[in-house]
């Protein structure tokens, strides 16, 4: 009896060992197996974290500007996987306010069990934290010490306190009397709810309706403007 206890105990100190260093070398943009997410446990790839040395070494100068006035420890870090329009499953990483962070991985979690399709989730950091070239790439992010588009006071993203999801999709849309401000600039074909396309956000969808029961509000709900990739509390 003793032997067995010892062999199951091997055992599951092997496994621990296989499976701790894929989690500590999670890539976000990275495709999953089935198997892999088994391997891992799917409650050790939703999780919410301290910003560690490392990933604060890639925000720096980027989505967390010099200038920036939120303190690191306000921030978190979450993993969370996330399916593609082709059923892909994917490793993905996001930054938000620790005020949002357990709202977030709940409903990032719920997404993934749904098959709720996500076509990118990497820090904004990967695009320079540039967040007209990460929206044209469909990424799906939060935090980043920046302005509104076209606008010069600070968005609730620079608190980390608003999530975009599918933007190239869902796109910004502000309409002047002589022109109609579009971020990103090439999502003019998606202002135009009325049609079908991939990664589409409407009101009464999952993901729009998980972000509401949460407490955030919706962009396309504005009433001046339009932000359908946009969740803010």
């Amino acid at each position: 009896m003793i032997r067995v206890i010892f062999t199951i105990f091997a055992l599951l100190s092997l496994f621990t060992a296989v499976a701790q260093p894929q989690l500590e070398c999670w890539k976000a943009g990275s495709a999953v197996s089935k198997a892999e997410v088994e391997q891992l446990g799917v409650d050790n790839c939703f999780k919410v974290c301290d910003i560690d040395d490392k990933t604060f070494d890639r925000m720096k100068g980027k989505s967390y500007k010099a200038e920036c006035t939120i303190p690191r420890t306000e921030l978190r870090y979450i993993k969370a996987l996330h399916i593609t329009q082709e059923g892909v499953t994917k490793m993905g990483e996001m930054v938000v306010n620790r005020a949002i962070a357990e709202d977030v991985v709940t409903i990032l979690r719920r997404l993934y069990e749904a098959g709720y399709p996500i076509e990118r989730m990497v820090l904004v950091d990967e695009y320079d934290a540039d967040d007209e070239t990460s929206m044209r790439a469909n990424n799906s992010s939060a935090f980043n010490y920046r302005h509104t588009p076209g606008g010069t006071r600070l968005s609730a993203h620079s608190r980390g306190m608003a999530v975009d999801i599918n933007p190239l999709y869902n796109p910004y849309v502000k309409k002047y009397p002589d022109r109609v401000y579009v971020a990103p600039a090439t999502a003019t074909e998606y202002v135009n709810r009325s049609g079908a396309f991939p990664y589409k956000i409407e009101r009464d969808d999952l993901c729009c309706r998980l972000f509401l029961e949460h407490g955030f509000e919706w962009g396309g709900d504005y009433k001046t403007i339009k932000d359908y990739q946009h969740f803010e509390k």
